[in-house]
């Protein structure tokens, strides 16, 4: 007994002296956006040591709601800027949190039964605006940023970041493409002419475009995206995988892991 109690002394004083405090990602900013009339929220990862005198890159990450893909994309970008594996420039992360995507990142459907199915559907045009015109100022604005821009986009936000692409390609300099959703209103998509074919569109882009075992039409529509990208070779340098172990529950951490050894953004 006389032994127990001075270990348990100890053990008492350790928990007392014990201090706990928040472990923090990042940051959240809220701002009202007048292009869609709502607030929006950000979650922001800057790198360590960040130094506003200093311009760094920025991901733009669709999907970016904590409860979705901003922490575990948030440590790709933390490991892979390590010094030892520099795989990815010191960057700026934005996850853009979601209010309603099947909305913003949606076109209009000529398919009657999508929009029964999907009434809120249609609008990325107010979100492509909500981008160029309010979001990436507001980025701009608010931190040091270079001329890097890189959005990341899987399945519905793929297909969105596939329509930047085709109609506003200036807005990224870099495009990591997974397993988009291409087959929305009949692929009426590659029926638009894209900008980047056009022979004024002189800057120099990467895309990454990514699949997994996800079934004929979505890999199909992949392979079908990397093919269109291979036809302007001047100033777009285009890359293709496919995960055939991963599928589209899956697959967007091995993916974006892929793409940024690939493009070393």
């Amino acid at each position: 007994m006389k032994r127990i109690l001075p270990a348990l002394f100890l053990i008492i004083s350790i928990f007392s002296n014990a201090q706990s405090k928040d472990f923090v990602l990042g940051k959240t900013e809220t701002f009202h956006s007048n292009e869609l009339n709502e607030e929006r929220a950000l979650n922001i990862y800057l790198p360590a040591g960040y130094d506003s005198t200093q311009a760094y890159p920025v991901i733009y990450l669709l999907d970016g709601s904590a409860d979705e893909d901003f922490i575990h994309i948030a440590g790709l970008v933390q490991y892979g800027n390590y010094d030892w594996i520099k795989m990815v420039s010191k960057s700026i992360l934005v996850g853009i949190s979601n209010v309603d995507r099947k909305r913003d990142f949606t076109f209009p459907t000529t398919i009657e039964q999508d929009k029964k199915d999907f009434p809120t559907t249609g609008s990325s045009a107010k979100f492509i605006a909500f981008i160029e015109k309010e979001l990436q100022p507001f980025i701009e604005n608010k931190y040091k940023t270079s001329e890097s821009k890189t959005i990341i986009g899987q399945s519905l936000g793929g297909l969105l970041a596939t329509e930047i692409l085709f109609k506003k390609p200036s807005l990224f300099t870099n495009y990591i493409i997974i397993s988009p959703s291409i087959w929305w209103d009949n692929e009426s998509l590659f029926k638009v002419n894209p900008k980047f074919l056009q022979a004024d569109f002189s800057q120099k882009t990467k895309v990454f475009v990514g699949v997994g075992a996800e079934g004929r039409v979505m890999e199909n529509d992949a392979k079908k995206l990397f093919r269109l990208l291979g036809k302007q070779n001047r100033t777009i340098e285009s890359h293709f995988h496919f995960f055939k172990e991963s599928n589209h529950a899956d697959i967007l951490h091995e993916a974006v892991y892929k793409a940024f050894q690939t493009l070393k953004i």
